[in-house]
């Protein structure tokens, strides 16, 4: 399969209509046609839903559509790096980060190589330990910030100081929120809403050091934004890190911390093997000053 048969199907996938992405690529609406078509015999599987008004993808074209998105910026992102000149150092540096105010050591870092480099730039990608170990296996970011532990066998890497800690959110008008700490216990039996890396890596019984009978978990979340709003709509309690969501002023929330104090791991990782461009060898060798 063919580079630029990618980028046709996925002008498709854009316009909605294989006329509209003719149009777009400059291209013949029976050239584009027959393209499309021997990209379904050489895959064997149908990608396309065809209709008077619109193209739908079909589920093989929706795996396509989100591969193939992959490979365009893959390619993207090497021209870029291959084109960099050997005298100016200048390109991108993308990384994948949970939220944690860890990643604000990333960004002074990166803001005092900046004063010397002004021609790079710097790209956060927000997600869970599992979406940015994805993206990190898939070659579209250069490092991963991450809790807990890795697979050394996959990954290089470092651990940084530690700056979370776990502890509660909830509602100011809940009765927990007269608390100045909460206990293990005070959570038994109660809705909890957890991050969705805590919920898989099923801990959440040693966190609270209780039998799992004892635990209600009612929600997950991604990002701890959208957990914000299931607390404040009553949903129950996130268990989360501090200093993410603004708690203060004329916010519904508050956060207490845990009787229990848990500091996972922090880790900044790479693939091992990685070939990296001098940028990111530049911006790794201007953070170990960060590492415990």
């Amino acid at each position: 399969m063919e580079f630029r048969v990618l980028e046709y199907f996925l002008a498709v996938v854009k316009e909605e209509s294989i006329s509209g992405a003719a149009k777009f690529l400059h291209l013949s609406q029976p050239t584009l046609s027959r393209q499309l078509k021997d990209m379904e015999n050489e895959l064997g599987k149908t990608l396309f839903i065809r209709s008077n008004r619109k193209i739908k993808l079909t589920e093989e074209g929706l795996i396509l559509r989100k591969r193939a998105e992959e490979i365009i910026e893959l390619m993207k992102k090497a021209q870029a790096e291959i084109n960099l000149s050997d005298e100016i150092l200048a390109g991108n540096i993308y990384i994948g980060a949970g939220e944690t105010v860890g990643v604000r050591e990333l960004i002074r870092v990166f803001k005092n190589l900046r004063k010397e480099y002004p021609l790079i730039n710097l790209h956060i990608v927000s997600g869970d330990k599992t979406t940015v170990l994805e993206d990190l296996e898939h070659g579209l970011i250069d490092f991963a910030l991450v809790f807990g532990k890795v697979d050394n066998n996959r990954y290089d890497g470092f651990s940084l100081k530690s700056v979370d800690c776990f502890g509660v959110m909830m509602r100011k008008d809940d009765p927990l929120a007269e608390k100045d700490i909460i206990k293990p216990d005070d959570l038994f039996n109660k809705p909890l809403i957890l991050s969705r890396q805590l919920y898989k890596d099923n801990n959440i019984s040693e966190l609270l050091s209780c039998d799992k009978k004892k635990i209600n978990i009612v929600g997950t979340y991604n990002l701890l934004f959208n957990g914000s709003l299931m607390v404040e709509e009553g949903i129950g309690y996130a268990i989360c890190f501090d200093n993410i969501i603004n708690v203060t002023g004329d916010s519904k929330l508050c956060f207490r911390p845990l009787s229990v104090e848990i500091r996972p791991k922090m880790s900044l990782v790479w693939k091992k093997n990685q070939v990296f461009t001098k940028l990111s060898e530049k911006f790794l060798d201007n953070i170990k000053n960060i590492k415990d």
